[in-house]
C-alpha cells in the first residue's frame, strides 16, 4: 500500500458526498423562480423573499449558495444575477434551459441512481428502465415539455447540416419526436419540408403544441406508436434520429438501423444526434458521463463511441458516415447514408 499523503486535499471527495445537496438547492431556487425575480429587479433579501412568496430568513442561505457557485453576485447585503444566470436561469430569458430540472431530477430518474448498485451488479437499470419503455409512461411527457430549451442548439445544428435549398421539398422523419423541435426547426428553415413524427401519443400532443405555437402545424403529420412497430412510410430524404439508440443494446440498434435505411430514398441521409464519447471512453467529461446515466436509467442503453455507432450502422447498410461534433453542447451528429 503506498504511504498517505496528509497533504492531499479530500475537497473532490466531499463535493461528491454533498453534490445532493446543490442539485436541491437548485431544485428550489427554480421552482421558487429566485433567478428570474433576482433579474425582474428584486435584489434585497426581503424584496426577493416577497416576490417568490418565501421566508427572508431562507432566501438568505439560498441566495448565499448561489452566490457562492458563481450564478449571483452579491454586494451590500443585495443580489444581482450573473451573466451564466441572466442568459440561461430568468425565465425571460430566450435561452432559459432551467425547466429540465422536472425530468433530471424527477422521481422516475432519481430511482434508477437510488438503486445504482443495483444496476451495478445487474449490468443495467431494472428499476427506471420499464418506465423508459412503457408507451403510457408520463415521464416522457415530462421529458418532451422540460427538455425542449436545452435541445435548440442541437436542433438548430441539424438544419444547418441539411445544406440544401431553402425552397428544396423535404420529407423528413422525426424519430421519437418528443417535443418536436428537430424537426420543427427544420420545417421553419425549409418551408416545403413535410415532417412526420413518431412517438407514443400522449407524447406527440407536446410536439403538436409545440409546432402550432412555431406557426408550422400544418406540416407536422403524426405516425402514432411505437418505433419499432409502427410503418414509417418510404423515400424520405431525411430521418432523424435523435438521443434514441443510447437507450438500446448495440444489437437493438443495428436492427433499427436498418428499418431506417429502407425508409430513405436512396440518396436520402440519416441525421443521428448522440452523446459519443471519445474511444478511451472517459472523455469528453459530458458525452463519458453519459453512460452511467445509461446505467442507471436503462436496461441494456450506453453512450457509444463513433466507432461503435458506425459499426452498427455500416451493418445496417450504410456505407458512409461522417461525425460532426456540435461544441459548446456534449451532443455529436453523425451523418449516414449509402
Amino acid at each position: 500500500m503506498t504511504e498517505p499523503n496528509p497533504n492531499v486535499d479530500p475537497l473532490p471527495i466531499w463535493q461528491i458526498l454533498t453534490g445532493f445537496q446543490l442539485s436541491a438547492a437548485f431544485k428550489t431556487a427554480v421552482e421558487l423562480e429566485l433567478f428570474t425575480h433576482i433579474g425582474a429587479g428584486n435584489t434585497s433579501p426581503k424584496a426577493i423573499a416577497d416576490a417568490c412568496g418565501a421566508a427572508e430568513r431562507g432566501i438568505r442561505p439560498l441566495a448565499d449558495a448561489f452566490t457562492v457557485v458563481g450564478f449571483l453576485s452579491k454586494s451590500d447585503g443585495n443580489y444581482t444575477l450573473t451573466e451564466l444566470a441572466a442568459t440561461f436561469l430568468d425565465k425571460r430569458s430566450p435561452m432559459y434551459i432551467a425547466s429540465a430540472v422536472e425530468f433530471i431530477m424527477s422521481d422516475a430518474q432519481l430511482r434508477g441512481f437510488q438503486d445504482l448498485t443495483s444496476a451495478v451488479r445487474n449490468g443495467g437499470s431494472q428499476v427506471s428502465g420499464e418506465a423508459s419503455l412503457d408507451p403510457n409512461s408520463p415521464m416522457w411527457v415530462t421529458f418532451a415539455k422540460a427538455m425542449m430549451p436545452l435541445m435548440v442548439p442541437a436542433a438548430m445544428g441539424i438544419a444547418a447540416n441539411i445544406q440544401a435549398d431553402a425552397d428544396k421539398p423535404l420529407k423528413v422523419l422525426d424519430i421519437a419526436a418528443g417535443h418536436g423541435i428537430f424537426g420543427i426547426t427544420i420545417a421553419k428553415q425549409f418551408p416545403n419540408a413535410e415532417i412526420f413524427a413518431v412517438d407514443w401519443p400522449n407524447v406527440l400532443t407536446v410536439a403538436t403544441e409545440n409546432a402550432e405555437r412555431m406557426g408550422v402545424a400544418d406540416r407536422l403529420h403524426l405516425i402514432p406508436g411505437s418505433a419499432f412497430e409502427v410503418e414509417f412510410g418510404i423515400d424520405f430524404d431525411i430521418v432523424l434520429v435523435t438521443n434514441f439508440l443510447h437507450h438500446f443494446d448495440p444489437g437493438t440498434c443495428t436492427a433499427f438501423m436498418s428499418k431506417v435505411h429502407r425508409a430513405l430514398k436512396p440518396d436520402g441521409r440519416a441525421m443521428t444526434l448522440e452523446f459519443v464519447p471519445n474511444e478511451d471512453r472517459v472523455s469528453p467529461p459530458g458525452e463519458a458521463l453519459f453512460s452511467l446515466i445509461m446505467l442507471a436509467a436503462t436496461p441494456s442503453g450506453d453512450a457509444y463511441t463513433f466507432n461503435e455507432l458506425k459499426k452498427m450502422f455500416e451493418e445496417a447498410g450504410f456505407g458512409n458516415n461522417t461525425h460532426i461534433p456540435m461544441p459548446p453542447t456534449p451532443q455529436h451528429l453523425i451523418i449516414s447514408s449509402n
